[in-house]
């Protein structure tokens, strides 16, 4: 699928995103997880039925990466998300977010409710549960990664959250984009989002994974009570399902959003 990139000055002219635009169609908003804009064949599949904008988080677009001193906390991002829709000139788009993408994009729904159309959440995370703690990934030892993320322990897609010490620039590139990721949820990704799940005014989809083991089926349930109207639908998968199972979590979202 074509896509361009649109370079833009955001925050003050503080941080300079390149933003991916794919795909024709309904604007799609999709915000990537932990590790960086890793979701390419979900992106594409969502491309064929949308124009899709990959954001990327700040501190990850090369040659910017300065730009994640620029945010302090967890609301000067929401806010930087405001501007950057201004800036696209996106208005009350669909929004798609995985893991922590999940977690700013039911964020950025709950405290304006008017900048997000329809909400896809999946696997997300922004709640806590004490009997069902969300174990933090960015320590975890890397052996017990591909048990905790995927179904299949063995998938190609495991190479772009591994930290290979052979792979000189992909170790960067991991530890980098969990680095700008988890200064806005570590050590816990509760900033008291569950308060405000009740201002979601889109209408929202639940996309989960059954065998989710970072978040299991507790978190959906525990969004859908929050979210008036929520639906959720879950998958034969995983927490990494945007890299495991692409064309489904992509077949999902464009029926709900169709």
């Amino acid at each position: 699928m074509a896509s361009k990139e649109q370079t833009l000055s955001v925050w003050g002219d503080k941080v300079h995103p390149k933003v991916r635009i794919s795909g024709s169609g309904a604007p799609l908003v999709y915000f990537h997880g932990g590790y960086g804009l890793v979701e390419t064949e979900l992106i594409d599949e969502l491309s064929k039925n949308f124009t899709v904008y990959a954001l990327p988080h700040p501190g990850l677009t090369e040659g910017d990466e300065d730009a994640i001193k620029a945010l302090d906390d967890f609301w000067d991002l929401v806010l930087y998300y405001y501007d950057l829709f201004d800036k696209l000139g996106l208005k009350s788009p669909a929004v798609v977010g995985h893991s922590f993408g999940g977690m700013v994009a039911a964020e950025v729904a709950a405290t304006d409710p008017t900048r997000v159309g329809k909400l896809v959440l999946v696997n997300s995370l922004g709640l806590w549960i004490d009997s069902k703690p969300v174990r933090n990934y960015i320590v975890t030892a890397q052996a017990e990664l591909p048990a905790l993320l995927f179904k299949d322990e063995h998938h190609p897609a495991l190479k772009r959250i591994i930290l290979n010490p052979e792979d000189h620039a992909g170790f960067i590139r991991i530890t980098w984009a969990l680095g700008c990721t988890g200064k806005f949820y570590w050590p816990i990704p509760d900033k008291g989002l569950s308060k405000r799940l009740h201002r979601i005014a889109a209408p929202t989809l639940l996309l989960w994974g059954k065998s989710d083991k970072l978040l299991p089926l507790d978190y959906a349930e525990a969004f859908k009570r929050g979210i008036p109207n929520a639906k959720i639908e879950t998958i034969d998968g995983a927490h990494m399902m945007p890299l495991e199972q692409p064309e489904e979590v992509a077949a999902a979202i464009t029926k709900f959003l169709k």
